[in-house]
Order: structure tokens, then sequence, then C-alpha cells
């Protein structure tokens, strides 16, 4: 009896230790894994930095169009700003010029 009573005492401490680290183990694997965990921390600030590259770029070509356009107003007009998109749009050359042709 003594033995008996002995096992279940010990087999009592048993399964909380082992209740214990089952549930110390649920709440790491989603401390990690989880929705909201470390994986989905990290994941998200490197969106965050791609998506800050992305508009530092876009900013960055935005300003340069902005130049150019102030360029081309009526108030600031540059010349050769001017001479530079009509040749474009007229698909002209000036007889000084060299043309070099590229295929896509």
């Amino acid at each position: 009896m003594l033995i008996l009573n002995e096992l279940r005492r010990q087999g009592r401490q048993i399964i909380a230790s082992i209740f214990g680290v089952a549930v110390i183990g649920y709440f790491a694997f989603h401390a990690v894994e989880g929705e909201r965990g470390l994986r989905s921390y990290f994941a998200l600030n490197l969106q965050t930095e791609l998506a800050r590259e992305e508009r530092d770029a876009l900013r960055h070509d935005r300003l340069a169009i902005e130049r150019r356009v102030k360029l081309l107003a009526s108030e600031s007009l540059d010349l050769d700003m001017l001479d530079e998109r009509a040749r474009v749009l007229l698909n002209n050359v000036h007889e000084d010029d060299f043309v070099i042709l590229l295929t896509r």
C-alpha cells in the first residue's frame, strides 16, 4: 500500500510537470511562429523597409520630373530643354548631331 501511494504521488508530479512543459511549449511556439510572433514581426519589418526604399526611389523620380517640368515652365524657360523636347517630339535632329540607333 505504501508503494502504491508513493507511485500515485510521483505520477501526479510527473503529470503536472509534463502539463507545465506542454503549456510552456505551446506559448513558446506561438511566440515564435504565431500570427503576431517573432517571424511575423521580422517579415513586417522587412516589408516596411522595402516600402520605404521604394517610396524614396519614387520621391527621387518625382523630384527629377518636377525639375524638368520647371525648366519648361514659361517663367523660367530653358532653351536647351525646349530644343531637346522639340527634337524628341518632332523626331528631328540637327545636321551636326550623331545618331546612334539601338535595337530593342
